[in-house]
């Protein structure tokens, strides 16, 4: 299993944590520091739509000009969640087939089902 966020997020720790408990095994990839590949980004947005993933509340979106902001779709998501990974929902998780995104109560239902 491989949970892809950043280290400083507080949701992607009890994320880890959480994991940890379970006895799960878990990879952890920081998107800021060890970077992903557009291979990552490109398996995600074939598996559930970018609107899942780009954070709209984060403070990496409200710096974004407002022409960024303007007209999003698939190919300008793809383009702005390259070049600032913190606009991704944390954190994202893969095990095996399944990804799942964000860690709330259904998430971590979704995690104990296996």
């Amino acid at each position: 299993m491989k949970l892809f966020g950043i280290k400083s997020c507080d949701t992607c720790r009890k994320a880890l944590s959480f994991l940890e408990t379970t006895g799960t095994p878990v990879t952890f990839v920081d998107l800021r520091g060890d970077g992903f590949a557009s291979r990552d980004l490109d398996r995600w947005l074939a598996a559930a739509d970018w609107e899942d993933f780009l954070n709209r509340r984060s403070t990496s979106w409200r710096a974004l000009s407002e022409e960024d902001k303007r007209d999003i779709d698939t190919d300008k998501a793809r383009a702005l969640m390259l070049a600032n990974p913190t606009l991704i929902k944390r954190p994202v998780i893969e095990d095996g087939d399944r990804l799942i995104i964000g860690f709330g109560k259904q998430q971590q239902d979704d995690l104990l089902k296996g």
